[in-house]
């Protein structure tokens, strides 16, 4: 990923913030350039993505965050989109909001009780997720949501460079868990995408991967191990407190975080 020079930003991205003041970069992700705009009105995230795969993932991030911004939810707001064709780019200006991402407050020397308070907020987070009615947009296309990832794993695994391998998909689609309801999911839930402000969470991010999904794929990689959080069971057990339940066992997580998720 590179930085965004003033130059390249779109003249419509230009007009809606205004007289911007300052640019600055945050940790760069895989898939995309992201740019922090102050003016002196308000402070904006700025998205590019490039090429075909990831390009097609933010305009996915630009139709979900504009339908959940009905909801309660906790998402930024999009306040400017433009896809430049002849590029193949695309460009997301959306509201910044405040706090940094709970992996980086994790990753700090955090008490005890304050971890405790985090993994019980992260987990109930992802369960009003759950439980916030799909869009009806998702909901119509009537397709079963796991058997559109395997296809997917498939495009991914012949055309871009994953890491999973062919026999780890074709191992997949023969060991299929049992059916579970679709819900709206986030489809990237990790401690990345959840921002937290003064002790709560105050916002979840990138919702490319927003869908009328199987919910154990959001929990599963939830609870994937990091070297400062769910490297012990006392921190699942703190996560699922605050979800409400134990929606999958060890076999459903290793499908969906050590092997769905290797080709995304």
């Amino acid at each position: 990923m590179e930085p965004i020079t003033r130059n390249e930003i779109p003249l419509k991205i230009k007009k809606k913030c205004g007289d911007i003041v300052k640019i600055s970069f945050p940790k760069q992700g895989c898939t995309s350039d992201v740019a922090f705009i102050e003016t002196k009105e308000i402070d904006y995230v700025l998205k590019r993505a490039k090429g075909n795969q990831y390009r097609s993932w933010l305009e996915k991030e630009i139709e979900a965050l504009e339908m959940l911004e009905k909801t309660s939810l906790p998402t930024p707001k999009v306040y400017e989109k433009v896809v430049q064709q002849e590029l193949n780019q695309c460009w997301l200006l959306m509201e910044r909001l405040k706090g940094i991402s709970l992996g980086e407050v994790l990753n700090t020397a955090v008490e005890k009780e304050q971890k405790e308070k985090l993994l019980f907020q992260y987990g109930k987070i992802l369960k009003t997720i759950h439980l916030t009615p799909c869009p009806k947009e998702w909901q119509q296309a009537n397709n079963i949501w796991l058997d559109d990832m395997l296809d997917n794993a498939m495009i991914n695994l012949t055309h871009y460079q994953v890491d999973g391998s062919p026999s780890l998909l074709q191992k997949l689609k023969q060991n299929k868990p049992a059916f579970y309801p679709q819900r709206l999911i986030h489809g990237d839930f990790t401690v990345d995408n959840v921002l937290i402000s003064d002790g709560k969470i105050s916002g979840v991010i990138d919702w490319s991967g927003g869908a009328y999904g199987d919910p154990r794929y959001d929990v599963a990689l939830a609870i994937r191990p990091k070297p400062f959080a769910f490297q012990t069971e006392e921190d699942r057990i703190h996560f699922f407190a605050g979800y409400g339940e134990r929606l999958l066992n060890k076999m459903e997580y290793t499908y969906f975080a050590e092997g769905l998720y290797e080709f995304f």
